[in-house]
């Protein structure tokens, strides 16, 4: 991995849960990220005026804005400032799967959190996420424990800066595609972090760690108005978008892993092995015939509508067709599908599974590679009238004798809760 300039020395990370290890705190550069309404608090960060309104009885979205004021409320003006943002397309897209250091996220930082505003940030997720378990909240949870295994491993070895993804890997859809879609490893640090930036674990410039997290209100939280809860850090990117105290969009979503199985505390975590067995036994499900039509002639180095891709959809779809499969594969492609899905909450995710059951014969599977998503370059698709899933397998970063996932969900038409044009 790159090592590149920018020697800071590292405070005490703030951890979501798990291995405790040494990080920078952010800085923000730039002024880029306008704020919203905040609370009035005097210089020492107490409160001045009464704490935001709770509505009583809350349920769904109103469930949401009572965590998002309760975890205002216990922030200081200059947190406050840092988490209220407008909500506009230039805040709305600045997420990223790379390490901080790499790309500054707008948000407050959960390394600089107290205890008690941790477990209030935490809340709000917990509120905006699936319930079920490896999906939602939980598996958000695991990936942060994920990171701080890197940032352990990080703080004690060095990475072999040979073991990565391909950063020259290339693909072009076929012919009758976008002849500009193209993907390229974006996991790999290159460069040097921001003047100023953060170093990593170790002295180095680029940051893992559950403490670097960064959790954002796009807008004021209510239930009459359009705002947006941006949440993430490396290999975590959570954009749900809510409108008059109804979920509108929750994509993009992307989720990575590395490794995709570790031990912590006793128990053994394999954040996205729900999302890779889906794809799995669709795609192991496929005749001779359906696999030669399913498969692409491109190899891939990542996904293709990663961070900086909105968008980008190929204007053509490619693969083989859901209305070829018989209704056991139909049932296995809803089922691959749900994982993503149920990054939402429940209620959200059951009409945006309704949504897709109806476009399943419009929506095609397209793959890559291997069937079994072990290899570098294993790469399945689905892509419908609404629904785009992407999933990859790549070469580890810092455990380079391994592989690691990418993927990413978007929505053709829902994306940012479709307030934006791109």
């Amino acid at each position: 991995m790159n090592k590149e300039a920018g020697q800071h020395a590292p405070p005490s990370r703030r951890r979501w849960r798990g291995v405790a290890v040494a990080a920078s705190a952010v800085v923000l550069l730039g002024g880029g990220y306008a704020t919203a309404n905040a609370a009035t608090q005097s210089d020492t960060g107490k409160r001045t005026t009464a704490a935001r309104p709770q509505i009583r009885n809350a349920t769904g979205v109103g469930r949401v804005v009572n965590a998002a004021n309760a975890f205002v409320d216990t922030l200081t003006t200059e947190q406050q400032a840092e988490v209220l943002l407008d909500f506009s397309q230039a805040n709305a897209v600045t997420w990223s799967n790379l390490p901080e250091g790499i790309v500054t996220r707008p948000g407050v930082q959960f390394s600089t959190l107290s205890d008690d505003q941790l477990a209030a940030a935490k809340a709000v997720v917990q509120a905006a996420m699936g319930t079920g378990t490896g999906t939602g909240f939980d598996q958000a949870t695991q990936i942060l424990l994920a990171d701080d295994v890197l940032a352990a491993a990080e703080s004690t070895t060095t990475a072999d800066p040979t073991a990565t993804a391909d950063p020259t890997a290339t693909a072009t859809e076929t012919a009758s595609a976008d002849p500009t879609a193209s993907a390229t490893a974006t996991d790999v640090p290159t460069g040097t972090p921001p003047s100023g930036g953060p170093g990593g674990p170790g002295g180095g410039g680029f940051n893992y760690g559950s403490g670097v997290y960064f959790l954002a209100f796009l807008g004021t939280p209510s239930t009459t108005g359009t705002w947006q809860l941006h949440f993430g850090g490396h290999h975590l990117a959570v954009n749900i978008t809510f409108e008059n105290g109804k979920v509108t969009g929750s994509t993009p979503f992307f989720i990575g892993v590395e490794p995709t199985s570790f031990t912590t505390d006793g128990t053994t975590y394999q954040p996205l092995s729900i999302m890779r067995d889906g794809m799995a036994k669709l795609t192991a499900s496929l005749t001779t015939a359906q696999q030669a039509e399913a498969k692409l002639s491109q190899s891939f180095g990542d996904v293709l509508l990663g961070p900086g891709q909105d968008g980008q959809f190929p204007t053509t779809k490619v693969g083989i067709a859901v209305s070829k499969l018989s209704p056991k594969q139909k049932k296995l492609v809803l089922a691959a599908i749900h994982p993503w899905v149920a990054a939402v909450d429940d209620a959200t995710a059951k009409m945006l599974m309704k949504a897709y059951e109806k476009d399943l014969n419009k929506t095609f599977v397209a793959y890559s590679g291997g069937l079994d998503l072990a290899t570098q370059g294993d790469y399945v698709r689905i892509d419908g009238p609404g629904v785009w899933i992407e999933f990859i397998s790549q070469n580890g970063i810092v455990f380079g004798d391994q592989i690691h996932f990418h993927t990413v969900y978007r929505d053709h038409t829902r994306d940012y809760g479709g307030e934006f044009t791109f």
